[in-house]
Formats: C-alpha cells, sequence, structure tokens
C-alpha cells in the first residue's frame, strides 16, 4: 500500500476508495434504486421516500414517531417535515398522543390508504425487476440487515 505523505493523499488511493469502499458502493446502489423508485413514483405523486413512510404507517394501530424514526432510520427533525408534507396532503393524520401529550400519534387517512394502495402494485413490478438482476437478493437484504443493526 501507498504510503500517505503529510498533507497529500496519493491518487492511487483515491483509485483504491473508489473500488473497494463498502460505503461509497451503498451510497450509489442507494441513490440508484431511488431514482428508479421515485420514477417509478412519481406518475402517482409520491416519492420513494414518501412510500416508505406511508408504509411504516400502515398498521392496525397508530405508529408513534419514535418507532416511525426506528424503522426508516430517521432523526425526528427530519420524520416531522416528511411528515408535515404528507399530513397537508390528507395522507396521514398527527394527533396528540392521550397517554404521553408531549408524544405524537400517526394514522394513514382514507386517503393515504388509497394512495399505498396504488403505490403497492408499482413497488412490486419495480422490486421484481431489481431482485431478478441481482445475484442473491435474499443475501444482499441480510447482510445490510446486520450492518444497519450494528
Amino acid at each position: 500500500m501507498t504510503k500517505i505523505a503529510a498533507g497529500k493523499v496519493p491518487f492511487e488511493t483515491t483509485l483504491l476508495v473508489r473500488d473497494a469502499c463498502l460505503c461509497l458502493h451503498v451510497q450509489r446502489a442507494a441513490r440508484a434504486l431511488a431514482r428508479r423508485f421515485d420514477e417509478a413514483l412519481k406518475p402517482l405523486g409520491l416519492t420513494n421516500g414518501q412510500f416508505s413512510l406511508l408504509m411504516s404507517l400502515n398498521r392496525p394501530v397508530p405508529a408513534t414517531m419514535k418507532s416511525v424514526a426506528g424503522l426508516l432510520a430517521m432523526d425526528r427533525t427530519t420524520l416531522t417535515a416528511a411528515l408535515k408534507v404528507l399530513e397537508r396532503r390528507r395522507l396521514l393524520k398527527i394527533a396528540v398522543d392521550p397517554a404521553d401529550r408531549r408524544g405524537r400519534l400517526l394514522t394513514l387517512t382514507g386517503r393515504g390508504q388509497q394512495a399505498l394502495a396504488a403505490a403497492v402494485p408499482v413497488w412490486k413490478d419495480h422490486h421484481r425487476q431489481i431482485e431478478q438482476a441481482l445475484d442473491d437478493a435474499g443475501a444482499l437484504r441480510q447482510s445490510l440487515n446486520r450492518l444497519s443493526a450494528q
């Protein structure tokens, strides 16, 4: 490996990072997947992030901010901003938690359920296509889940 002089990183190191960095490769793949799903969901007026957020609220009981933030690996500030957009579109309802007035409960509205129902077939079709293009989608999913659990 090339020795790094003070204040200067050799170009060979740049090539090594470009070719070997797992973080870079996962970020690039995530952006490419996000673009594909954004394009597919655009006719429905949703982004891939909004689809994931609506899906995270598809529960038999209202979701807490904490549970949704944990599931989506989002900080509360980012989640709050994303929720406000969907609340303005009347796809979800944000209510004060009666058990803890500081907390909020999140629920899909009928309109939100309809939007999600329309988006699921689009998601299924694109997801199937992407999985078919991968060598072993199950192994990739397991590996990524192990990394995110650490």
